[in-house]
């Protein structure tokens, strides 16, 4: 198995939360696993995206050119990276934000509304949760219930109660994906 998938939109949108829940996930899961981020100049705002590798082999390098899946929360992110999935690869996109559909019809598409159903929860900050449940569902890279137990994990102190929302939010996202 080797997974490796480049997490693209604005900084604050929680794309490297998403990167390390699917990292953590891939570990919890037995795989080796890589994550690495990348920000432009600003911190929230900017451009910023991540890549993360879910293999069963070694892996040699954290770099991804050519990854087989893309999320792309934001228009800037699918412009960038849309060309760059393999075929037959997988393209997860937050059409609340991306108006344009993607223009390949070699890959997988799975448009996600997900500031509105984030909106719908009563957080926008939890838009990220949504999209990432619909891309575990898809591409079935780890279980969702693992993600879950990751989640538990790393939103500790304050932060904890953040949980539940998290969860709803994950669900809803995988329950947009129809197999």
């Amino acid at each position: 198995m080797l997974e490796e998938v480049i997490i693209a939109g604005f900084g604050g949108q929680g794309l490297m939360l998403m990167g390390r829940l699917l990292a953590y996930a891939g570990m919890l899961e037995g795989e080796k696993v890589a994550w690495m981020p990348s920000y432009g100049p600003e911190m929230r705002g900017g451009t910023a995206n991540c890549t993360v590798i879910i293999s069963s082999e070694e892996i040699a390098s954290p770099v991804v050119h050519y990854p087989k899946s893309v999320i792309a929360m934001n228009g800037p992110s699918l412009d960038k990276f849309e060309e760059t999935v393999q075929k037959d690869g997988l393209i997860v996109v937050n059409s609340s934000l991306v108006e344009r559909e993607v223009n390949r019809n070699d890959v997988a598409v799975v448009r996600v509304p997900a500031n509105d159903i984030a909106n719908k929860l009563g957080n926008l900050k939890v838009a990220n949760m949504v999209v990432l449940g619909a891309y575990v569902k898809k591409s079935g890279v780890v279980k969702l219930e693992t993600i879950f137990k990751v989640l538990e994990k790393t939103l500790t102190g304050p932060k904890q109660k953040l949980i539940d929302i998290n969860k709803e939010a994950l669900k809803q996202g995988a329950e947009l994906v129809i197999e």
